[in-house]
């Protein structure tokens, strides 16, 4: 599907050197590509681009680049993370939005599937790069490439090394650390567990559900109400119900909550390792598998793709070809700290040095999966409500977890047909 074309404006709302932050709330693609001297202007919206660590130098990433070009620039444009999926794709079905986009896992299998990303065969041949197998398989939708990884994050289990000195390594072992870690104002545990926070709640539910060696789907059917999804979501509950976490926090104050040393543990992504750092220069703090039963877990696969809109997409492909060179593959992974990049890239000895548990990350990459439910992956956002809401149900005693998800299955099978 190709769709219609209108007028481009944008709200300046920061800058930082060549990189203008713009705010999305009326940038569009259009029929002429903004040009001056010469210079095609493209937009790149990225929710990443607001971290307090990992943003800034995102954004010198972005002047390095433009300082590079004569006939290319990018405009960075800063959404943040709780609406920018829902922002994105609604400009984007009505013809509007940035060029460039870098989606999470759900969002970019619905735009995928609505026609509304640029196909890159025809734009960036991959031949030439060592592509991370694991990760990239999920790019390519009905066999064409929608998309190439910007970054690819596994989850791991983030924990304070003065109040955990060894990490627990089952889950018997991780309830029990976190009861005893938790007590006055300091929390053995913290994840997210209100529906403001869906998306986030999703991710973190996710590893529970997997951890557990449960599933959403078969690939054909849905599964939300397995034994073993059952089994992790009542882990879920159990560590909610004992009181070991902070409730009512979102995850920006959970998360700093950690950095300040009054969180025990977090499961959390790789992408974070660097805004714990920031936010907690003092933390000492480590990482280890998450201890479930199965070495599975998520990740946050997050493309770099091309608005099927826009009319400047060889200058968009211009900035993503940029991107893949190895020298700057390797600069854009010890900008984003723990997490992957699209291609195979070694840790200098010097990032080893300063973060030692990197390999940790590394290692999970081919045992991570991103949130997306297998086979009804633009159904993604429209299936997570309704677990999510129900689930959510089910920890305020509305109804127990297995009622949840019988509840879950039912509704998500009705919405999906």
């Amino acid at each position: 599907m190709r769709v219609a074309r209108h007028g481009r404006t944008g709200m300046i709302a920061a800058a930082s050197g060549t990189a203008l932050v713009l705010a999305l709330t009326a940038c569009s693609a259009t029929e002429t590509p903004t040009e001056t001297g010469g210079v095609t202007t493209v937009t790149f919206a990225a929710s990443t681009f607001g971290d307090p660590g990992r943003g800034p130098l995102l954004l010198e990433l972005v002047d390095e680049f433009n300082a590079s070009q004569d006939e290319v620039r990018v405009a960075a444009a800063a959404v943040p993370y709780p609406t920018f999926g829902q922002t994105i794709l609604t400009q984007m079905g009505s013809g509007l939005g940035p060029d460039l986009i870098r989606f999470d896992m759900p969002e970019f299998a619905s735009a995928s599937e609505a026609g509304l990303i640029a196909p890159l065969d025809d734009l960036i041949d991959v031949d030439g790069y060592d592509l991370l197998e694991q990760p990239d398989q999920f790019m390519v939708h009905d066999g064409v490439r929608h998309g190439i990884i910007f970054e690819a994050s596994n989850y791991g289990m983030f924990y304070n090394t003065d109040l955990i000195p060894e990490p627990p390594t089952t889950y018997e072992e991780f309830f029990q650390t976190a009861v005893e870690v938790t007590g006055g104002d300091t929390y053995g545990l913290a994840f997210r567990q209100t529906e403001a926070e869906e998306a986030g709640v999703w991710q973190d539910i996710f590893n529970y559900v997997y951890g557990f060696g449960g599933a959403w789907s078969d690939g054909e059917e849905l599964t939300i109400n397995s034994p073993d999804n059952l089994e992790g979501l009542e882990a879920y509950q159990e560590l909610y119900d004992a009181n070991v976490i902070p409730k009512g926090a979102d995850a920006a104050t959970f998360r700093r909550m950690f950095a300040e040393g009054k969180v025990g543990m977090e499961l959390n992504n790789g992408g974070y390792v660097s805004a714990t750092k920031g936010q907690g220069p003092d933390l000492n703090f480590s990482v280890a598998p998450i201890p479930f039963p199965e070495r599975v877990q998520g990740a946050i696969l997050a493309p770099i793709v091309i608005n099927e809109a826009s009319p400047a997409k060889e200058a968009a492909a211009t900035f993503i070809e940029w991107v893949l060179e190895e020298e700057n593959q390797v600069k854009l992974q010890e900008i984003l700290g723990a997490s992957s990049v699209a291609t195979v890239t070694e840790r200098s000895a010097a990032s080893l040095e300063e973060t030692p548990f990197l390999p940790v990350f590394d290692e999970l990459t081919d045992s991570s999966l991103p949130h997306v439910v297998l086979g009804f992956e633009s159904r993604t956002p429209d299936i997570r409500k309704v677990v999510v809401q129900n689930v959510i149900a089910a920890l305020q005693g509305e109804q127990t977890m297995q009622e949840a998800l019988d509840k879950a299955q039912e509704q998500a099978v009705e919405l999906v047909g």
